[in-house]
């Protein structure tokens, strides 16, 4: 399949990629490349094992592409070998986005151009609900038509055999049954002749230019409007202060007046039903890849989904559901001591620092001998480019003229398959620090650059571990 999909490459752009790099698919089953070509033009590759999932993306993004929706327009595709070629909208999730700011501003307010972009991307939702429901063929909808009673029971069993199960929370099967109907009658009687984006969350939002573009919309099928806003709001790593999901829901709703009537009263008072579930459908995805899986970092969101389930039990569930309540606060009691004492950290340090190899190797602080030292002089120099040579490699063209080079990216993901495997394992042995070094001739464009985007990349990737980052010559 890569081979048709470096073909199909070909066909649309006249030759086949100079360089071809597998991109994080994000626990999906599919596949996806970064392509690029010396021109400097670039696409993403994606191998899909599912046809009928396949098929759903496709022709969502061609109709949501049509009705000026921000969604990657498709160059080529062979659906027989369940490949093609899509837009290239960068590296920068809103996930990532977020989770560098962060890092930037070091404490716990939560940054201002970041809630910018989450208003940008509610005043953007109800253009896909309303909009996209106007073009949507739902006969393609992947793998229902309709968040339905179906699909309804589908996410609670899920969360039922996936998390409460695998994670011995006690419950009494019957009752919980009880109180699993319902919820799905209450969600039900929710208008839902609306698109239902179904996996809307940060890590499926690319940032480009300021500006939010949308992905993984396959699982998308006719539904009501709460579900998707509550999936951004209660998306759980990202723990949104909840004076910010109040504004960013009106936000939200005045936005959706453009597009739709509504009754505000009667919306709130469905949307904490979608909230819950949302929640519980989510926690049954953490459960089946941290416990079934053994891929543990997804279990590593369960005590931003435990704290969300404490705040709406103080708020007061809007049903009736004692056997739901019960298993709501067992799931409080047991993971938010967990991340009020910030027992989500695994004790590991890693140091990414930048250094100039004319000074010397950095001095080892540590006492373990210093750990990777990358050499990163075979790189591009921006001292050699004017414009750029008082620049530092935390300056933005310096970035863009690093990133544009394919050569930078050849090694940037040598650099992060070796670290990453080194975190992991040290995670694993309980070891507590790391050192990665980036060291180029003078201390300030790539090796600051290389630095920076480690750092990103591990809180990213990693939250439990601790980042810090030290430069040596700026």
């Amino acid at each position: 399949m890569k081979e048709r999909l470096l073909g199909l490459a070909e066909e649309r752009f006249g030759s086949r990629p100079d360089v071809i790099l597998e991109m994080d698919s994000d626990g999906s089953m599919r596949q996806y490349f970064r392509m690029v070509w010396h021109a400097e033009q670039t696409a993403v590759g994606a191998i899909g094992p599912d046809r009928e999932e396949n098929r759903a993306f496709l022709e969502f993004a061609k109709a949501f592409r049509k009705a000026n929706l921000r969604v990657p327009e498709i160059f080529a595709e062979d659906r027989e070998a369940g490949v093609w070629v899509e837009e290239d909208l960068g590296d920068t999730t809103l996930f990532r986005a977020l989770a560098a700011a962060r890092v930037e501003c070091g404490d716990d307010s939560f940054p201002a151009d970041i809630a910018e972009l989450y208003r940008k991307v509610l005043t953007e939702l109800p253009r896909f609900q309303v909009l996209g429901h106007e073009v949507a063929d739902y006969r393609i909808a992947y793998p229902r038509q309709a968040f339905d009673k179906q699909s309804i029971r589908w996410d609670l069993n899920y969360f039922k055999y996936n998390f409460l199960k695998l994670a011995h929370i006690p419950f009494n099967e019957q009752r919980l049954e009880d109180d699993f109907k319902g919820l799905t009658a209450a969600l039900l009687e929710t208008d839902s002749d609306y698109f239902l984006y179904r996996d809307f969350q940060s890590r499926n939002i690319m940032i480009r230019d300021d500006e939010p573009w949308f992905l993984d919309f396959q699982g998308g099928r006719r539904g009501a409007l709460q579900y998707d806003v509550a999936s951004l709001l209660y998306d759980a790593k990202v723990d949104l202060p909840q004076s910010l999901r109040d504004s960013l829901l009106d936000h939200y709703l005045d936005a959706l007046g453009e597009h739709a009537k509504i009754d505000r009263p009667q919306f709130r008072e469905a949307y904490t039903c979608f909230v819950l579930v949302r929640l519980m459908q989510a926690l049954g995805a953490f459960g089946y890849r941290g416990f079934f899986e053994r891929k543990r970092h997804f279990l590593e969101s369960v005590p931003y989904a435990a704290k969300s389930l404490g705040e709406l039990l103080e708020a007061g569930l809007p049903l009736d559901m004692p056997e739901l309540e019960l298993v709501f606060r067992l799931i409080f009691d047991r993971w938010s001591e967990k991340e009020k004492s910030d027992d989500t950290k695994c004790g590991l340090e890693v140091l990414v620092q930048s250094f100039a190899f004319k000074d010397g190797y950095p001095r080892d602080e540590r006492g373990h001998g210093g750990g990777h030292v990358f050499d990163c002089r075979s790189l591009p120099n921006p001292h050699k480019v004017e414009k750029l040579r008082d620049k530092t490699g935390e300056d933005d063209d310096v970035a863009d003229f690093l990133e544009a080079s394919f050569r930078v990216q050849e090694f940037w993901e040598s650099v992060r398959g070796i670290v990453d495997g080194n975190v992991e394992d040290y995670v694993e042995r309980g070891l507590s620090s790391l050192t990665v070094s980036f060291g180029c001739t003078g201390g300030t464009h790539r090796s600051v650059f290389l630095a920076r985007k480690l750092a990103k990349h591990l809180s990213e990737t990693f939250p439990q571990v601790e980042v810090r980052i030290s430069h040596a010559n700026i």
